[in-house]
């Protein structure tokens, strides 16, 4: 062999070595910012895994507050409405064994009118305008419409009242 082709022989041979040594830095370049990226990337799904988390807590959280805060209202209503009933059939009781009886006031006493005097009461004596007795059935109707009238405005409350925690 010539020297001078053995020349060219080590030359071509290093600069093969250098041309692949350049492409094993290269690579290791490379392989180093995949990895950065693929950390950085893992770090971003991290912190958007935690943000939804905490996002669907704080849902989470305000729909018990809210299913708590129903429950009480639900709870109240149900007892205003027991206690609306009770009263009533308190009522309803009084009229029907004539312990308790309706009456209502007369715009003006007329000459032959078949009024009731006014009668003494457990607290004293009533004094003032002439009264007329209803019939107990007359009574027992009022008292049923009332009753219906009184769960209208109990139910209305209870839905307002729905609406607003809904609002919050």
């Amino acid at each position: 062999m010539n020297p001078l082709a053995l020349k060219a022989l080590v030359v071509g041979g290093l600069a093969l070595l250098l041309v692949g040594a350049t492409w094993k830095v290269q690579d290791w370049r490379y392989g180093k910012q995949l990895a950065e990226q693929t950390s950085l990337h893992q770090s971003d799904l991290e912190q958007i895994s935690s943000a939804a988390v905490a996002q669907v807590q704080a849902e989470q959280n305000k729909r018990l507050a809210l299913e708590q805060r129903l429950f009480v209202s639900e709870q109240t209503h149900y007892q205003v409405m027991t206690d609306a009933q009770k009263n009533q059939a308190h009522l309803r009781d009084r009229l029907a064994t004539s312990d308790l009886r309706l009456s209502v006031l007369l715009a003006e006493e007329p000459a032959g009118s078949c009024s009731m005097p006014s009668a003494a009461s457990a607290s004293g004596v009533v004094h003032g305008r002439a009264r007329a007795g209803l019939d107990p059935a007359h009574a027992q109707r009022i008292i049923a419409i009332t009753d219906a009238g009184d769960r209208g405005l109990i139910a209305l409350q209870a839905c307002q009242a729905y609406v607003r925690a809904l609002g919050r």
